[in-house]
């Protein structure tokens, strides 16, 4: 006889039958909503998916959570997922590290929501919610968007005591976010120093810190010593090594690079392009950019610009003016940026008509409100052009308030052109307004002694020596031999500054003689001519250029660097000299100058 089985068995088996069965479809509505979330590419089926997860009660479904989050962050909807995900209809007691990972990466990549990154770590932490090698790099990341050092550095102590300063990629992202504050370049190259495997990661983020905070030597420097442990450089290094090269001036360095990516086939990205075109226009190669420019296949509104603003720079207006016409007529649409290069060039090359067309075209044309950028370039434009009052009238009327620039912009106008009683004036105000800034009274002192009020500018001076200010010294780099040489007026510092000294003597005697007259107008002291003259012929750009008519043979191009705008009367005695000194020394060789 058959023995039935007791009613405590039937019921476990009757239990695990509909669990298996629950389980089954659970799992069956998981996929189907991971397979339509996979789909999802607009704001309104995201919102239809929302309510389908409620319906299908995976609310508190990490994995689906999960991914929801993703595909929230492709489409900039995180913070719609962020109020869903943390709404009260969702469990969080399911939550777990991956959720919050995902959760704290779309923030840390999203423009303006760094904080919300911290703040979802924060939460992650008081869930009791570890967090993991994969945390830190987001977490990183977003310290590096916000670039308060303290906070940085209340991360890393998390990462060492949690053990993780061990992972490479942890150690990689915490150079870049102590390169990204204020202050913490040093405590960047002391996690880097003491890394145990270097990789080209690494190596990138050391060397784009020194060059963000404008310590382009040592990024050189680092490089050198990168090829010399043997790390193979990758695009992410050339594209900050380029950048050295422009505010160095380091057109050799520049060019050594351009042949060491052809020599290595590193993959020439649109960045790379763009940086290669960039680092040639700006350190005075224009002819080499335009090649550049013209032998891409792909061109973006990136390629254009670059190469409008290099024609910018070394005033060649009216070639960045076809160029831009150029772009137009190639379907390339400029944007903001474009224009500024646009108007920097019709500044530059006094085409003065044109660049109001084009400034009232943003508008009209375009579509493209103008900011404070264009607003100074216009005025720059009228400035250079000697027409003072109609730039102050159109200062007035701007609809945005002026900057501090676009006020420098015009008193350097007004003492230029004459105007020193509106320039006096308007400096006044200025220094209202940035009362520790030193070139606002630099300025004022400089107006005082082309109005001959010695007493004035004396007391200027005072003021600025009280206030603990001092004027930023003017200094020439200029690149020989693969070598960076600085100058400052009056530099003693070089090995041989006594010949330097005696070759400037010399450059000066014979531009005389074939008839040059020095401009002492711009020597603001009040002693006699004479003195002027010697006052004026140890500027750090003529030691600079008498050391490379020295060191380099005859044809060489020399290109200098300057920290600020060369001068009138520097400018004046080169363009004198490139005749007088080649036929001197080098039996009629004209040597080209040219000045970044």
């Amino acid at each position: 006889m058959q023995h039935l089985p007791s009613k405590s068995k039937l019921f476990r088996s009757l239990h695990t039958s509909l669990s298996l069965s629950l389980t089954s479809k659970n799992r069956a509505a998981e996929q189907n909503c991971l397979s339509l979330l996979q789909l999802c590419d607009s704001l309104p089926k995201l919102l239809q998916l929302q309510s389908h997860i409620f319906k299908l009660g995976l609310q508190s479904n990490p994995l689906v959570l999960t991914k929801f989050t993703s595909i929230s962050s492709e489409l900039n909807a995180i913070a719609h997922a962020s109020s869903f995900i943390f709404s009260p209809y969702v469990e969080t007691h399911y939550f777990d590290t991956f959720l919050f990972n995902t959760i704290i990466r779309s923030y840390a990549v999203t423009s303006g929501f760094k904080d919300n990154a911290l703040c979802l770590y924060g939460k992650m932490l008081s869930y009791g919610i570890w967090p993991n090698k994969f945390t830190y790099p987001f977490v990183l990341k977003a310290c590096a968007g916000i670039g308060e050092l303290k906070l940085g550095q209340t991360v890393h102590g998390s990462v060492v005591k949690l053990g993780f300063d061990d992972d490479s990629h942890v150690l990689n992202t915490m150079v870049h976010m102590y390169c990204c504050c204020d202050g913490g370049v040093e405590y960047g190259r002391k996690v880097f120093d003491e890394m145990r495997n270097w990789d080209s990661v690494g190596w990138s983020a050391m060397i784009g810190g020194y060059v963000r905070w404008g310590l382009s030597s040592e990024a050189v420097g680092l490089f050198r010593e990168m090829q010399v442990v043997g790390v193979e450089p990758d695009e992410v290094t050339m594209v900050c090594l380029l950048s050295a090269c422009i505010d160095l001036g380091a057109l050799e360095l520049g060019k050594w690079l351009e042949a060491y990516i052809e020599r290595e086939n590193v993959p020439k990205s649109a960045v790379l392009w763009n940086a290669l075109i960039d680092m040639f226009a700006k350190c005075g190669d224009v002819d080499k950019a335009l090649s550049l420019f013209r032998s891409m296949s792909q061109r973006n509104i990136v390629s254009w610009t670059s190469v409008i603003d290099g024609m910018a720079m070394h005033g060649r207006g009216t070639e960045a003016v076809s160029l831009f016409e150029e772009m137009k007529k190639d379907g390339v649409v400029p944007d903001d940026v474009s224009f500024i290069g646009l108007l920097t060039a019709c500044s530059h090359s006094a085409l003065v008509e044109q660049g109001k067309g084009y400034f009232y075209s943003m508008t009209k044309e375009f579509g493209i409100s103008p900011k404070i950028e264009h607003y100074g370039c216009m005025v720059d434009l009228l400035c250079r052009a000697g027409h003072v009052q109609e730039a102050l009238d159109f200062v007035q009327r701007m609809p945005i308030k002026p900057n501090p620039v676009i006020w420098r912009t015009l008193i350097n106008a007004c003492r230029a052109h004459g105007e020193l009683t509106i320039g006096e004036k308007i400096t006044k105000e200025l220094i209202k307004y940035e009362p520790m800034h030193d070139s606002n009274y630099v300025m004022l002192s400089n107006i005082y002694a082309k109005m001959f009020s010695w007493e004035k500018k004396t007391m200027i001076r005072e003021v600025m020596a009280k206030k603990g200010m001092r004027k930023v010294p003017g200094s020439t780099m200029i690149e020989l031999y693969n070598e960076i040489y600085e100058f400052v007026s009056g530099d003693k510092s070089h090995s041989e500054y006594k010949i330097i000294h005696q070759m400037v003597d010399d450059i000066g005697k014979e531009i005389r003689k074939a008839g040059f007259v020095a401009s002492t107008s711009e020597v603001l002291l009040d002693i006699d001519e004479e003195d002027k003259e010697g006052a004026v012929n140890r500027h750090s750009e003529k030691l600079a250029i008498a050391f490379a008519l020295m060191k380099t043979p005859p044809g060489t191009p020399i290109r200098i660097v300057k920290n600020l705008r060369v001068c009138e009367i520097a400018t004046l005695q080169l363009n004198s000299s490139r005749r007088v000194t080649s036929e001197k020394y080098w039996s009629g060789t004209e040597t080209d100058f040219t000045v970044s």
